[in-house]
C-alpha cells in the first residue's frame, strides 16, 4: 500500500519558520514527482510547491516564492518544505502529494497524505 506521511507541522509566530517533511513508503515512490498543497478552513485546496522526480525542476505558487523551498532526498524517500517568514493567513492543513506522471501544479495528483496542521499566530 502506498503511503505518504507528513510531519513537522505545529504552531509558530508570524515571521517564524517551519520545515515540513513527507516520507513515502515503497521504492516505486522514490522518483515520483512530489507536491505540497494547503487548505484553510472554508477555502479550496491550493498549490504551494512541486518538485520533479530528480529534483531538477521546482515550481512555486507566487505567494510563497522567495520564502518557501521544496527539496527532496531520494535516498530517504522524503520530500521537504522549508517555510520561512510565515504569515497568519498561511494557517492551513498542508498536504503532500505524489504522481508518477511528472511534476504538476494542479490537484490531480495520484496519491495524497493525510495532512499536517500549520498554525501561524499573529
Amino acid at each position: 500500500q502506498v503511503q505518504l506521511v507528513e510531519s513537522g507541522g505545529g504552531l509558530v509566530q508570524a515571521g517564524g519558520s517551519l520545515r515540513l517533511s513527507c516520507a513515502a513508503s515503497g521504492r516505486a515512490f522514490i522518483y515520483y514527482a512530489k507536491g505540497w498543497f494547503r487548505q484553510a478552513p472554508g477555502k479550496e485546496r491550493e498549490f504551494v510547491a512541486a518538485i520533479s522526480g530528480s529534483g531538477g525542476i521546482r515550481n512555486y505558487a507566487n505567494s510563497v516564492k522567495g520564502r518557501f523551498t521544496i527539496s527532496r532526498d531520494n535516498a530517504k524517500n522524503t520530500v521537504y518544505l522549508q517555510m520561512n517568514s510565515l504569515k497568519p493567513e498561511e494557517t492551513a492543513m498542508y498536504y503532500c502529494a505524489a504522481d508518477s506522471r511528472g511534476i504538476r501544479t494542479d490537484s490531480g495528483y495520484e496519491y495524497w497524505g493525510q495532512g499536517v496542521q500549520v498554525t501561524v499566530s499573529s
